[in-house]
């Protein structure tokens, strides 16, 4: 085993020396193109050492099962504070050093889990494990490194038996059999995923020049030809696909859950709903499902670069069998706006879901979000409506252009931002539409989730006094960024890099605070989204001095009383005082620390059966019905009689929608602007 592990250490060493120069002229290249174009360049210093290192370890070891205590303290005192003159010097062979280490810590873990498969775990010991919000420091001494990993193994087999049944009696009756299947399966799974790594020749790589460019803020970021075309897919509401949705299942594993008859999935005839998926493949590299992570398995599908992808598939636990699907362009039916008509006490409403500010990149249709809400919005004023709900929950943003398209329509005519670039010189950006496609009630919902060009789109209606917003803090993105090539004739290293901060009409900007919307409203998970503050890199809050001249819609008295209804409102509605006394209980679950847990049966089928108590809990609040009357427009009705193959989708989305707790507080909130025009 020494003599293959020094011959493998060997060959790495060698084949990593190699990336070396390669990652330093990646590095040369980005910096220089970041200290030009980025809004706000750093130094390269000690600060960018210490970020770089601790989150590229942190990367490899967030379990911190992997390296030793020893391990970690030499790589920090080489190189924690030194990476930064090593750039410079133009010496990456620190990579190469990281790597070998750690390669050998993972080798060192496959001997032991080897031996486990053969040993007894020992149920009888007493083992404690602790479950850390944070991040937490190296500790492992090189004689406690099979203990650590016992009791990690340990713990997941008594989970995975408990997920399955979690009677007691039952599980009792049938443990050794129980404990045998899962335990063959976790560690297999951990073998498995351990192979994985020792067997990459890159990709350690990306993850350090990914850490270099988010040290300079959180949205700056490398991108290689494959996820700059995942990136860029995602901001489309149409791309190469594959035409099916899957979805983890109980035992996590990826189960196909719907499929496009269009597509070209379905159109292979091999592949049914219900089918797993054991791997996936580029026809180059072969992924294991229950080897790599679900963003690995992602990013190959998704990539525009791989047009056809070989999937290994498994029906009704019978054998494994493979289907090649060479993909075909198709509507990302998730990623497209679309409108409903609300009844109410004989009025009609009109909603619009914008998932995202997406736009034609490709010039395949010339048409992105922009047009396409207003489309949506001249068909449902065919129905009379008496407002508009724009629902902007959980979208994470987009194109700014379309934002900016999208607020001109609804104003009639003035500034709606402020850019400003790295030189800081300002630029008044001016709604591009003379007059308004729509001049009645909106009411915009947003979210924690709610980012970026939404957030732009969203402050410029608020400020008008155009619209008012419903829900809960936006994240606190109010910067912009473009996807650069590394030099001119680069076609496969790109930097997504922040190159101008927005600031509303005002002179105010979202960055790191959000919008706060003329009425909060309780949601659940709310207090738990990741908001951009939370990251250490995130640019601080800031004001400019601006002395536009725009026409307020509403006067802020007006909208004062309005919000003062809403509030009350809300307050003793049902609904909302539910969604904080549930978010109350997520809370401390989530954010409480927990104590050391014994790993034994009885522990894990209680925290189980607490988090299937609140989880049961918060299924039955998502799925009350708002007893809301809500059709299709007349028009789209219509257009569902010629396009049949989309009320499947149709359906779907008037269903998740009759489950929305907004919308009756967001009716009301029109029913109050309209009578506030009279």
């Amino acid at each position: 085993m020494k003599i293959i592990s020094l011959v493998f250490l060997l060959t790495s060493f060698s084949l990593f020396a190699q990336s070396d120069t390669k990652t330093c002229v990646l590095l040369s290249k980005m910096n220089t193109l970041i200290q030009s174009e980025h809004i706000q360049p750093k130094p390269i210093d000690d600060s960018l050492s210490i970020f770089v290192f601790d989150n590229f370890i942190d990367a490899l070891d967030p379990s911190r099962n992997i390296l030793l205590k020893s391990e970690y303290e030499v790589l920090s005192h080489k190189y924690r504070l030194e990476l930064d003159d090593l750039i410079h010097a133009n010496d990456c062979s620190f990579l190469s050093d990281i790597v070998t280490v750690y390669k050998a810590a993972l080798m060192r873990n496959r001997v032991i889990l080897e031996k486990m498969k053969n040993d007894t775990i020992g149920y009888n010991v007493k083992d404690t494990i602790r479950f850390y919000k944070k991040a937490f420091p190296f500790y492992l001494e090189e004689n406690q490194v099979e203990k650590a990993l016992r009791k990690k193994i340990k713990y997941e087999i008594l989970d995975d038996i408990v997920s399955q049944n979690n009677n007691l009696d039952t599980i009792s009756a049938s443990f050794n059999i129980l404990e045998a299947v899962s335990k063959n399966l976790i560690i297999a799974n951990e073998i498995c995923k351990i192979n994985v790594v020792l067997q990459k020749e890159s990709g350690f790589e990306e993850n350090l020049l990914d850490n270099f460019c988010s040290y300079f803020d959180p949205h700056t970021a490398y991108f290689n030809v494959d996820t700059k075309s995942s990136f860029v897919a995602s901001l489309s509401k149409e791309q190469l696909s594959l035409g099916m949705n899957v979805s983890l299942n109980d035992r996590n594993e990826i189960i196909i859950i719907k499929m496009n008859p269009n597509g070209p999935a379905f159109q292979t005839g091999g592949i049914k709903k219900g089918d797993q998926i054991i791997a996936v493949s580029n026809l180059k590299e072969t992924l294991q499902v229950s080897c790599v992570t679900l963003e690995s398995i992602s990013n190959m599908i998704l990539s525009d670069s791989n047009k056809k992808i070989l999937l290994t598939l498994r029906r009704n636990s019978g054998k494994n069998f493979e289907v090649l699907v060479e993909k075909k362009r198709l509507k990302d039916d998730a990623n497209v706006v679309y409108s409903f008509i609300i009844a109410n006490n004989k009025r009609n409403y009109g909603y619009v879901k914008i998932p995202s500010f997406y736009s034609d990149f490709e010039g395949n249709s010339g048409k992105g979000c922009a047009d396409d809400t207003a489309l949506e919005v001249l068909k449902l004023q065919k129905d009379s409506i008496q407002g508009v709900i724009i629902d902007l929950i959980d979208n994470g943003g987009g194109s700014i252009e379309e934002a900016i398209k999208l607020a001109g329509m609804f104003i009639d005519t003035g500034p709606v931002s402020i850019f400003l670039d790295n030189k800081k010189a300002q630029t008044i950006v001016n709604d591009p539409y003379p007059g308004m496609i729509y001049k009645d009630p909106i009411v915009i919902l947003i979210n924690g989730n709610s980012a970026s060009a939404s957030e732009f789109f969203a402050s410029a209606l608020q400020d008008y006094n155009r619209a008012l917003l419903m829900g809960g803090a936006t994240l606190g993105k109010a910067t912009m960024q473009s996807i650069v090539p590394l030099e001119p004739n680069d076609a496969e290293n790109f930097v997504k890099i922040s190159t101008h901060k927005f600031y509303r009409i005002t002179g105010k900007s979202n960055q790191a605070i959000g919008i706060i919307p003329n009425v909060l409203v309780p949601e659940i998970y709310e207090s738990i989204y990741s908001k951009e503050c939370n990251n250490p890199t995130a640019f601080i809050n800031d004001s400019i001095v601006a002395n536009l001249v725009y026409k307020e819609y509403l006067k802020n008295s007006v909208i004062a009383k309005i919000v003062k209804k809403s509030n009350d409102r809300i307050a003793v509605n049902s609904n909302f005082n539910e969604a904080k006394k549930i978010n109350k209980k997520i809370d401390a679950l989530i954010k409480t620390p927990k104590l050391p847990r014994p790993v034994t049966i009885d522990t894990i089928i209680k925290d189980q059966s607490e988090i299937n108590a609140m989880w049961k809990e918060i299924t039955a609040f998502d799925t009350k019905s708002n007893n809301l009357f809500i059709h299709n427009s007349k028009l789209n009705n219509y257009l569902l009689t010629i396009n049949p193959s989309e009320r499947a989708n149709n359906e779907f989305q008037l269903e998740e929608l009759k489950k929305s707790h907004y919308l009756n507080e967001a009716i009301a909130i029109i029913n109050d602007l309209n009578s506030a025009k009279k």
